[in-house]
C-alpha cells in the first residue's frame, strides 16, 4: 500500500476530507487534476450547517471574515425566505469566492499532489488501485472520488449518473453594479429569463443568469447579453458596469444510485448534481465529507462497521438537494406569463405560512437535516470548562455529554466526556460530525456500552460500572 486512503480531486469535497484525515493521523494522498491555481470559481455560498461543520473544525471565523454575511434569499420578488431564526451561530448565507473556502480548507494541514489525473481505479479484496493517465500507478485501502461530475472514478465503477440537463447555457459573471439591491440574495424571472444575484462584500457580484435564447456552453459570453436578461428578469440591470469574469456552462440534475462500490466511495459532484439555485452544490460535499472522514479513519483502526452508513445517510440527502434546487429553478423558468403567474402565487401562498417559512429555512441553511433513527443535529450548547459542543469536537473525536455510570475509560481515547448533560439524568454520545449516535438515561449502562462498541469500535481494555 502506498497510503491508506487516496482522494481524487482537491476541490472543497476532498479538502474537507484530507483534513479531516490529517486531524485523525491516517495517512492518504491528494490526487489533483489541475497542475496550478487558480480554480475558476462557480460556488460562492456557504449556508449554516456548513459553517457549523468549519467551526466543528476550527476554521469557519476564519472564512467568516473572507466574505458577506446575507441574511436570506428573495424569491421573485414576491416572498423571502430569512434565515436570522435559524438556530445556529450562524444565520445567515455566507457569500464568499469558492477559492476562498479552499484556502482555508487547505490550511488544515492538506497536501495535494498536482498534476495527478487519474484514468481509472481497479479494487479487490485487500485494496484499490489507481492508474494515472501518465501510466504510474498508486494503491491504498481505500479510495474516494471526489473528481466532479465528470468523475473518472465513477466511469470506473460503471456506475451510471442518470438525470437531465435543467438549464442549458446558464451564463456567469462577476461585476460591479451602480445601484445596489436589497441586502438578501436576489432570486427574480421573467417569462424566458432568469437572474441570481449574490454580493461579495468588496464591491463585486456574482450574477448567474438565464435566458431561453440558449447557446452551446463554447459560445463566449456577451457583456450585454447578461445585462440585457437581468434587465428582462429584474427590471433593472441596477447600472451593471466593469465585469471581470464571464463564463458559461450547462446545469444538470444527477445522482449516482450508489455512493459506495466497496471499498470506493463518490462524494460531492461525483456523487449528485444540480442547479446552482439555492447555493446547495458545493455545501452538500462538504458535509458528505465530513460524514464519511470520522468513518474511513474508524476503518482504517479496523472498525468498518459504519461504512455502510454513508450512503444511507447522505444519499437521501443528496437526494432532497435535488429536488428543492430543481423545484427553485422550475419556479423561474416559466416559459409562459400563465404559467409564472400560477408559479408565483403558489410561492407567495406557501411562503406566508409561517411554518413552512421555517421548514424552508432550516431546509435551505442546512440545519434541519437529520439521519433518522435519532441521528440529529447536536445544539452547539455551552460546556463546563467555558468552551462550545463544536469547540469540543475539533480534535475528531465523540463527545459524551453528560455524567454516565458506565466508567468509559476503555474508550478514553476516543470519547471525550464533558459532564454537561443536555437534561437531568440523560446522557448523550456524540459524533465526530456533530449529530447524535446514542442517547438514553445516565443509569442506562447496557445501553450506553452498546452505543459505545457500535460507534467507537471494541474496548481497549475492559470497563466496569460503578
Amino acid at each position: 500500500m502506498d497510503t491508506d486512503v487516496l482522494i481524487v480531486g482537491a476541490g472543497p469535497t476532498g479538502l474537507t476530507l484530507a483534513g479531516d484525515l490529517a486531524r485523525a493521523g491516517v495517512p492518504h494522498l491528494v490526487l489533483e487534476r489541475r497542475s496550478a491555481e487558480p480554480n475558476t470559481t462557480r460556488a460562492f455560498a456557504v449556508h449554516a450547517r456548513t459553517l457549523e461543520q468549519l467551526d466543528a473544525r476550527g476554521v469557519a471565523d476564519e472564512l467568516v471574515a473572507t466574505g458577506r454575511q446575507v441574511p436570506g434569499i428573495r424569491l421573485f420578488g414576491v416572498a423571502e425566505v430569512l434565515l436570522t431564526g435559524v438556530p445556529s451561530r450562524f444565520p445567515f448565507v455566507l457569500v464568499t469566492p469558492q477559492y476562498e473556502t479552499e484556502r482555508v480548507l487547505a490550511g488544515r494541514g492538506v497536501e495535494v499532489t498536482p498534476g495527478a489525473a487519474v484514468a481509472s481505479v481497479a479494487q479487490d479484496a485487500d485494496g484499490v488501485t489507481a492508474t494515472l493517465e501518465d501510466g504510474r500507478t498508486l494503491r491504498a485501502r481505500y479510495l474516494v472520488g471526489c473528481d466532479g461530475v465528470r468523475s473518472a472514478v465513477r466511469g470506473s465503477l460503471g456506475l451510471p449518473f442518470p438525470g437531465k440537463a435543467v438549464l442549458r447555457s446558464i451564463m456567469l459573471a462577476d461585476v460591479r453594479l451602480a445601484q445596489e439591491p436589497a441586502e438578501t440574495l436576489t432570486v427574480n424571472s421573467s417569462v424566458g429569463a432568469m437572474a441570481f444575484i449574490a454580493p461579495f462584500g468588496d464591491g463585486w457580484y456574482r450574477i448567474f443568469s438565464w435566458n431561453s435564447n440558449e447557446r452551446p456552453t463554447s459560445e463566449p459570453v456577451e457583456f450585454d447579453e447578461v445585462r440585457d436578461t437581468v434587465r428582462r428578469a429584474c427590471g433593472t440591470d441596477y447600472g451593471m458596469h466593469d465585469p471581470r469574469w464571464m463564463s458559461r456552462f450547462h446545469s444538470d440534475e444527477r445522482q449516482a444510485p450508489r455512493y459506495r462500490v466497496g471499498r470506493v466511495f463518490l462524494a460531492g459532484d461525483a456523487a449528485h448534481c444540480h442547479s446552482p439555485a439555492g447555493g446547495q452544490g458545493m455545501n452538500t460535499g462538504i458535509q458528505d465529507a465530513a460524514n464519511l472522514g470520522w468513518k474511513l479513519a474508524s476503518a482504517v483502526r479496523g472498525h468498518d462497521g459504519l461504512l455502510d452508513t454513508y450512503e444511507a445517510e447522505r444519499h437521501p440527502i443528496g437526494k432532497a438537494a435535488l429536488r428543492a434546487s430543481g423545484a427553485l429553478v422550475r419556479s423561474g423558468i416559466a416559459r409562459s406569463a400563465p404559467q409564472r403567474a400560477l408559479r408565483m402565487a403558489v410561492t407567495r401562498l406557501a411562503l406566508s405560512v409561517p411554518a413552512v417559512r421555517r421548514k424552508g429555512a432550516l431546509m435551505v441553511s442546512g440545519v434541519g437535516i437529520s439521519y433518522g433513527d435519532g441521528a440529529d443535529r447536536v445544539p452547539d450548547s455551552p460546556l463546563p470548562d467555558g468552551r462550545r459542543v463544536y469547540q469540543a469536537l475539533r480534535d475528531g473525536r465523540f463527545l459524551l455529554l453528560g455524567t454516565p455510570h458506565l466508567d468509559i475509560g476503555a474508550w478514553s481515547e476516543r470519547v471525550t466526556l464533558t459532564g454537561a448533560a443536555p437534561a437531568a439524568d440523560r446522557i448523550t454520545l456524540v459524533r465526530p460530525d456533530a449529530y447524535t449516535a446514542w442517547s438514553g438515561a445516565a443509569s442506562d449502562t447496557e445501553g450506553l456500552r452498546a452505543a459505545l462498541a457500535h460507534w467507537c469500535g471494541g474496548p481497549a481494555r475492559a470497563s466496569s460500572a460503578s
